[in-house]
């Protein structure tokens, strides 16, 4: 009688199957945050919203109150009798444009700098290192708030604001990467076969500099989302005529008393998201990460 074995090759392989599964708490995340994506581009198409409006007769309705037109004003309205639902949409685009914006721009500059600085080493390096360490050394939120001061209000300057205090992350990230590969053999390889700086970098070093650069991208989605909430709340991030999450929290602390869903809705909302962020930062940093998987 032939006995069935099971190839340890494919034991490997199930087993690395096994170990990155995807915990279903990453597919919640992924969940939320796609039905705040869907709200973001969607929602204000379906429900305008005008920031400067007025409808002082349906001012601080409750929610699930029916407004004297008819309709129902499901999360409530505010002092001025604004939609809540609309603004909480408004803001959700608002929060995602600024948020895509910084981790773009920020990412962009902190790859090119940790590229150079862990590629070239040397005096270059110790240069940028010292520049970033610098700025690490002031309380990002402070940073911001004098940038924004000065720059004033806009979504334009609030995206420059926020992608200046997190390049110093990703370029710590990137350089990291940077170093460790300029090291091994293949691109002493390339050096021999005559290949210029430029193209060792970009294809040799850059590649393995994507995943960890991703990885961080994730992370700091969900702080760029906070700090952009921070600043609108202290009237320094998008004008007065823009939704933004953390501009309605701020206009509804002084009725907290008598209609907290002005404040309470959108600071839910937001607490959510970067939950929701958060989450599907970890579970992307496991599955990338070998070391978790043993």
């Amino acid at each position: 009688m032939t006995s069935m074995s099971i190839p340890a090759g494919g034991v490997a392989a199930e087993s690395r199957t096994a170990r990155r599964r995807v915990p279903a708490r990453v597919w919640v995340g992924i969940a939320v945050l796609a039905v705040f994506v869907l709200a973001a581009l969607v929602g204000p198409l379906l429900r305008p919203y005008d920031p400067v409006a007025t409808d002082l007769p349906n001012r601080l309705l409750a929610p699930g109150s029916h407004t004297h037109e008819g309709g129902i004003a499901w999360l409530g309205t505010d002092q001025v009798g604004r939609d809540l639902l609309a603004n909480l949409l408004a803001g959700a685009r608002i929060t995602l444009l600024v948020a895509g914006a910084t981790v773009i721009v920020g990412g962009a500059v902190g790859l090119v700098v940790g590229l150079i600085s862990g590629y070239f080493g040397g005096p270059l390096d110790t240069i940028l290192s010292r520049i970033g360490d610098v700025q690490l050394a002031f309380p990002s939120i402070l940073l911001a708030i004098l940038l924004a001061g000065v720059l004033g209000p806009s979504i334009t300057n609030i995206v420059i604001t926020l992608a200046i205090t997190r390049w110093v992350i990703f370029a710590r990230v990137v350089r990291a990467s940077a170093m460790s590969t300029r090291r091994l053999e293949f691109v002493d390889s390339a050096r021999v076969l005559g290949c210029g700086h430029l193209r060792i970098l970009v294809r040799h070093v850059l590649p393995s500099c994507w995943q960890p650069l991703l990885v961080a991208a994730t992370v700091q989605v969900g702080l760029v989302m906070v700090a952009e909430a921070s600043l609108s709340f202290l009237g320094l991030g998008v004008p007065v005529d823009t939704a933004s999450w953390g501009a309605t929290v701020s206009l509804g602390r002084d009725y907290l008393g008598s209609a907290w869903w002005i404040s309470t809705v959108p600071a839910a909302a937001l607490a959510l998201v970067v939950t929701a962020v958060g989450v599907v930062g970890d579970g992307f940093r496991d599955l990338s990460d070998p070391r978790s998987q043993i």
